[in-house]
């Protein structure tokens, strides 16, 4: 199986409602995001998948919705105040986990066609989340 990873780098602030401590507060992150590609076999040009080209489909999206955006639950009472005041939010259906921002990159990047076998967010330089996409 060949492997290739791309890694994007992107600021972001949210809060967990559904969580007892500190991160319940607005708080922001410097996220690092590793969408891996894998494949039994190479294209064309011998690769899994041009590394400009996951770059170009993934960084373009996540800089226009998630960086230097709060990404919050859509139930979150903040919305609206946030909004009034024209700053920038992603909604989101669950908490804004690491967990859950890992899901959402992964989901938008295979529905690009791009062969995903995993997403990996760095939260911290020592805390990270990962996701595989169904029949990985």
């Amino acid at each position: 199986m060949y492997r290739v990873t791309e890694i994007v780098e992107f600021c972001y602030g949210h809060r967990l409602l559904r969580y007892q401590g500190k991160c319940a507060h607005l708080h922001g992150h410097n996220g690092k995001v590793e969408i891996e590609l894998a494949s039994g076999s190479l294209n064309a040009q011998s690769m899994v998948a041009d590394f400009s080209d996951i770059g170009r489909i993934v960084k373009s999206w996540i800089d226009q919705n998630l960086d230097h955006r709060m990404l919050l639950h859509r139930d979150d009472p903040l919305v609206e105040v946030l909004r009034r005041h024209d700053e920038p939010v992603f909604l989101m259906d669950s908490d804004p986990t690491a967990e859950a921002i890992a899901r959402l990159i992964c989901e938008y990047a295979v529905s690009q066609g791009l062969k995903v076998s995993e997403v990996r967010l760095w939260e911290t330089d020592t805390s990270v989340a990962s996701y595989t996409p169904a029949g990985r």
